[in-house]
């Protein structure tokens, strides 16, 4: 049950996404975007920090792997690895954020600034929500919660936290990866 009604919200959740992804295709194509604000976007870093969140849900599906087998132990390693790398990701794209916001690239200053701060903004709050119940059930594993593998929870909020690392490899494709290559092909 508690997988079905996951699935169920990550199905409206994708909708919700769906829905920023092409609200910032379409202003992309529009007068007033704004497309030099576009190049001030660190494609590299943020590469970096891409990699470490899709790294997140591999240490995930370990931790899920360990506790399946009752190694209570391995469990909390990975998920303590999990909710380090998905932090990294959050101060990587708060460091962004600072830099953009010093380009004076902000929220109302232009069509750019508000579709890329909506999209991925949601994004990582959808990232700070999965630590948050991440960290949650850590403190759960180490209160002795989790000693016998036989609870859905996990495989459960895998399936949250893998859907915002899809999610975040089409918004990097959509809004970093894209613009990238129409750059060099003027």
């Amino acid at each position: 049950m508690n997988r079905t009604m996951m699935k169920l919200v990550v199905g409206t959740e994708a909708m919700f996404f769906l829905s920023l992804i092409i609200g910032f295709v379409y202003m992309a194509y529009n007068a007033g975007f704004e497309p030099h604000q576009v190049e001030q976007l660190n494609i590299e870093k943020t590469g970096i920090f891409s990699v470490m969140l899709v790294a997140s849900s591999f240490t995930l599906m370990l931790a899920e792997n360990k506790y399946k087998h009752g190694k209570i132990n391995s469990l909390k390693i990975w998920l303590g690895i999990t909710i380090l790398l998905g932090a990294i990701f959050l101060v990587g794209q708060g460091n962004e954020y600072a830099n953009l916001i010093h380009k004076n690239i902000t929220l109302s200053g232009s069509i750019f600034g508000t579709s890329f701060y909506a999209l991925t903004g949601f994004h990582g709050l959808h990232v700070f929500i999965g630590l948050v119940i991440l960290s949650i059930m850590l403190l759960l594993v180490f209160l002795g919660d989790f000693n016998r593998p036989n609870s859905s929870a996990i495989s459960t909020v895998a399936i949250y936290w893998h859907f915002v690392d899809i999610v975040w490899v089409i918004v990097f494709g959509v809004v970093y990866v894209l613009p990238f290559f129409n750059h060099f092909k003027r």
